[in-house]
């Protein structure tokens, strides 16, 4: 796709369902079901065309996700520098690859995959001088929509890996603050006033960010980082947005690969804010890179890293 921008999009079909996929970043960029009238029904809370985009929506956050303090971090003895891009503060944020154009390396009417690779020589000025082939492919199927990434380190020497991913959810309320969610999250983060984690985890226990069973978000300005979460016995870690009075709700289920998760409520985006809720699943927490413990892939030479997430919608599959 030689023309590739960051307007281009591609359309997903499966079924009653509809997703919008873009090379460039590989992002998502709307799913969505029919009724049975064809009205268009949102799940993910989406745009169009590249200069749509607002809050991250849909981004793919690799080789890390959150922010980096200061953008420098330690790893196998040396120390590296990675551009500040954070208009919080003097951060990196969300790794290299959401403003790239990716490869379609297959597409069919329900499923795409598209990969990218970050080159050693090309990123070591950058702060990350290690050698990356992602994959990610979307598809639509008869339970939702599905996320799978692979990451093979094709360089000569250990990488530190962070995988996250960035969709907004709607249950079609104006605003999300009439929406309920569950959050599968057993502690979360504390971060500084340049939302750089300090180093402190707090359980939820007995605080107003215990969200393991639904409640409702109401005035709760969510920008948190969620972690040690809670499994079933298949290792899948559930979280969901609800909206009784409409019957709907979202579900988004995350594999052994994700470690944590970030709630957001948007309430940053100067023309949308608390349109929707950010349920970004991560296979690390924030500042991973300075904190390997929680949750830091050490991607050994030849080695691969996968891991998928899922949603789909209560009310799909009766439209």
């Amino acid at each position: 796709m030689a023309s590739m921008t960051a307007d281009t999009e591609l359309t997903l079909s499966f079924q009653n369902q509809r997703a919008v996929i873009s090379p460039w970043g590989a992002s998502l960029r709307r799913y969505l079901f029919l009724d049975t009238s064809g009205q268009e029904i949102d799940i993910v809370w989406g745009y169009s065309g590249g200069s749509g985009k607002r809050g991250g929506q849909g981004d793919v956050l690799i080789p890390f996700p959150g922010r980096i303090g200061n953008g420098r971090y330690s790893f196998e003895g040396q120390t590296f520098q990675l551009e500040c891009n954070d208009k919080e503060g003097p951060n990196a944020i969300h790794g290299f690859v959401r403003s790239m154009p990716w490869d379609i390396q297959d597409h069919g009417s329900n499923r795409v995959v598209m990969s990218v690779t970050l080159d050693a020589e090309t990123y070591r000025p950058s702060g990350y001088p290690f050698s990356l082939n992602i994959r990610v492919t979307y598809e639509l199927n008869a339970t939702g929509l599905s996320c799978t990434f692979k990451v093979e380190n094709v360089g000569d020497r250990t990488a530190p890996v962070g995988i996250g991913f960035h969709p907004y959810f709607t249950v079609g309320t104006n605003i999300i603050d009439e929406a309920e969610a569950q959050i599968p999250g057993t502690g979360f983060l504390e971060f500084n006033e340049r939302l750089v984690p300090t180093g402190t985890i707090y359980p939820v226990s007995d605080t107003p960010w215990d969200y393991r069973r639904f409640r409702p978000i109401a005035r709760q300005r969510f920008n948190h980082c969620y972690v040690n979460l809670e499994r079933n016995t298949q290792g899948i870690a559930t979280a969901a947005l609800r909206h009784i009075p409409s019957n709907r709700t979202i579900t988004i289920t995350m594999d052994s690969a994700f470690s944590a998760v970030v709630i957001y409520t948007g309430d940053a985006i100067a023309d949308a804010p608390r349109a929707a809720l950010a349920i970004e699943p991560m296979t690390c927490a924030s500042d991973a890179f300075n904190h390997p413990e929680w949750g830091l892939t050490r991607l050994a030479p030849g080695a691969t890293f996968s891991g998928c997430w899922t949603v789909d919608d209560s009310n799909r599959g009766g439209a």
